[in-house]
């Protein structure tokens, strides 16, 4: 023990540093001393890493680093704590390698430190909007979008690593993407696994990364595609276009794009479904002798007979003529609501003549009217 480097020097962090910086200090050294990275000096370069690592065992540990800090080197020596017995307290042997890593996973079902990073991993869902008029939205359309999306680097073919070479396995791990450690307690030996700060986890180094991916195996590019919407679709619904996301890693399949429909709204028609709604105004002459006229719908303008005394607020139906159904052939229909227009500012002569006119008309022909007369005569006498 006592040629061993104070760890904190052996890390150049002060005797105070965070756990992050602290982390910071073992990646930096872990990257520089890797053997892989020292070919000219592969055994000096593997010494300083060990020396880096056995450090950052103990200082990255709350419970090492309080005894190191109180007790020094002994305080963290595993020859240090034999006095507890082989299988500690009189000989539970049960008790012996414990692998903490294992222990957790059973309780919480595996986490991510077991989890493997070279198994295939799905590609990530790209968000966007797509902008679509009335019209389109109602019978549905085809469009040509732009996306920029992460896609297989061609000149490595996803490997992460230049031409000519190839990722090799980290001497740190072993190729397993884990490092496992033993720690001895008065319940025995308990051995703990964590991801391999070398690697990172993957198992692999890459020496002679790729230029044009600078060693991910995926890159950033722009792409036009074909999306084809249904008629139907409404304003906020979503609808997706397989395969065309992120690239996946490890051979995962590719993620989706996820488009989230906005339509323009109408200068006349108001959608409910696949029913159109419209207001239409007419005359008070229209509504009173009735009429043909013609209705916009979104196939053009149909003639409409509309019936003699049509009240204000009316409602009339015109079959089939609404927005596709969502996955379907059917359609369904436009409603029509009649708005009685009163005119103003007329002259007097038409002021006149509308006089004669309520004149001659008989009270009993305002059947609104007349009731709610015959109400108020009820109600006062």
């Amino acid at each position: 023990m006592a040629d061993k480097r104070d760890y904190y020097e052996v890390l150049g962090v002060n005797k105070g540093a965070s756990a992050d910086e602290i982390k910071k200090a073992y990646r930096k050294l872990a990257k520089k001393y890797h053997p892989d990275l020292n070919p000219d000096d592969k055994a000096g370069a593997e010494a300083k890493f060990k020396e880096a690592s056995e450090a950052y065992e103990v200082l990255s540990d709350p419970d090492k680093k309080s005894r190191y800090d109180q007790f020094g080197h002994a305080g963290v020596d595993p020859n240090a704590a034999a006095g507890y017995g082989g299988g500690g307290f009189g000989g539970f042997g049960g008790f012996e390698d414990f692998d903490l890593g294992d222990i957790f996973g059973s309780f919480f079902g595996g986490g991510a430190s077991r989890r493997n990073p070279n198994a295939p991993q799905r590609g990530g869902d790209i968000h966007m909007h797509i902008d679509l008029t009335f019209e389109e939205a109602c019978f549905g359309t085809k469009k040509e979008i732009t996306i920029s999306h992460m896609e297989q680097c061609t000149s490595c073919h996803g490997s992460g690593a230049a031409e000519g070479s190839h990722p090799e396995r980290c001497s740190a791990c072993g190729g397993t993407g884990q490092v496992k450690s033993v720690q001895r307690t008065p319940f025995g030996s308990m051995q703990t696994v964590r991801t391999c700060e070398a690697c990172g986890g993957k198992g692999t180094i890459i020496t002679d990364p790729c230029r044009t991916c600078r060693g991910e195996g995926i890159v950033r590019r722009s792409k036009k595609i074909n999306v084809n919407i249904p008629g139907g679709i409404d304003n906020g619904q979503s609808l997706s276009v397989r395969g065309e996301g992120d690239a996946g890693k490890n051979g995962g399949p590719a993620g989706d794009v996820l488009l989230t429909v906005r339509v323009k709204p109408h200068k006349i028609f108001v959608r409910q479904g696949s029913d159109i709604m419209c207001d239409y105004p007419i005359s008070f002459v229209q509504a009173t002798l009735g009429g043909e006229v013609k209705v916009p719908t979104v196939d053009g303008s149909v003639v409409y007979n509309i019936p003699e005394g049509t009240q204000p607020g009316t409602v009339f139906r015109l079959k089939g003529k609404g927005a596709v159904k969502l996955n379907s052939n059917n359609r369904g229909d436009q409603y029509v609501k009649v708005q009685v227009e009163i005119p103003k500012g007329i002259n007097e002569k038409q002021k006149e003549i509308l006089r004669q006119f309520d004149d001659s008309v008989d009270p009993s022909k305002y059947k609104k009217r007349k009731s709610f007369m015959d109400k108020l005569k009820d109600l006062f006498e």
